[in-house]
């Protein structure tokens, strides 16, 4: 079977666009969906227009699915592990083998943070321990702040966060080097600097962070969390199988306008895209991405529009 539009990557980015292509009721649309990702991990978002409590990343893709197949989005569990393109065809190969074909292609496969294996670090995230402070710093203003971090990737988020509060101290979980103007620049700031590493989050039922436990046995008490690691997980392979251009970060170039990359009928959208990584970004790129896909796909399928009854009769008639 080859579809009209196939979307690899069910988070906010891909649903977006699926509910954007379904609704045109014009295109069989697929998405390819491995399960995982980001919004999976946050408990709580609390930036989304019309979530002024916070809403989880799970019920927001749970809702996004609901919506996509209603407008007759098809949904299929698999990871994409191979992309070629032939003639005028996209031919995708699932994990298990299986393949799927496509005239139009829509990468959202995100990005992934990089953090410890912690207990109780990620019951916490998105509820009081958070990954954007342009998203989230607001979260911590004037509050005991703990970042989680590796070296000058963890001393850049902690200059970031000292905009927002007093009260931060960086834990430097993985001993990474510091540059010297760094430390200089931390002690003139205030921040605390510790060198060593965390055992566990110390956090409540309902992931409120209370505190991180070191490995010389110190207690931090902290109200909220921050982390950086750095070399976060760009999942732009098979982007790269296709032939399309990525930026030296290893995110996908993309038409500022149209979201298509150099490769005709692919485009990308989402995190994995260069730009800003928040949640409403990606789902507005979705939006973008299936707006302009409709437009190509019509190039490609030509609409044929139904007949009234009337116009119909006045047919046979002739």
């Amino acid at each position: 079977m080859i579809y009209d539009a196939i979307i690899v990557g069910g988070g906010f980015a891909g649903l977006q666009a699926a509910i954007q292509l379904g609704r045109y009721s014009a295109h069989r649309v697929l998405v390819i969906d491995a399960g995982g990702g980001r919004s999976n991990l946050c408990r709580t978002y609390h930036n989304i227009l019309g979530w002024p409590d916070g809403v989880s990343g799970d019920e927001i893709r749970a809702r996004g699915r609901r919506q996509a197949e209603t407008a007759g989005v098809e949904f299929i569990s698999d990871k994409v592990v191979k992309a070629d393109k032939y003639e005028q065809l996209f031919l995708l190969t699932g994990e298990r083998g299986r393949q799927y074909e496509s005239k139009t292609l829509l990468l959202a496969t995100g990005v992934m943070d990089r953090f410890p294996e912690l207990p109780g670090l990620v019951p916490t995230l998105g509820k009081s321990v958070y990954v954007c402070p342009d998203c989230d710093g607001f979260e911590i203003q004037d509050r005991q702040t703990v970042l989680l971090g590796s070296g000058d990737a963890g001393a850049n988020m902690a200059f970031i966060l000292r905009e927002r509060t007093g009260d931060l101290t960086y834990i430097n979980h993985e001993h990474e080097p510091v540059s010297e103007e760094n430390l200089t620049r931390l002690r003139a700031e205030g921040i605390i600097y510790i060198e060593q590493a965390a055992t566990h989050i110390v956090q409540e039922n309902d992931g409120m962070i209370k505190g991180v436990a070191l490995q010389d046995g110190t207690h931090l008490p902290a109200e909220r969390g921050f982390i950086a690691f750095g070399r976060n997980a760009v999942h732009s392979e098979l982007a790269a199988q296709l032939g399309v251009t990525l930026h030296k970060n290893r995110h996908i170039e993309v038409n500022r306008r149209s979201l298509m990359t150099n490769v005709e009928h692919l485009w990308v959208a989402g995190d994995v895209a260069v730009h800003a990584e928040q949640a409403t970004v990606a789902m507005g790129e979705g939006a973008i991405a299936g707006i302009w896909m409709h437009k190509e796909l019509k190039k490609i399928n030509p609409i044929v529009l139904p007949l009234s009854k009337s116009a119909a009769l006045s047919t046979e008639k002739r």
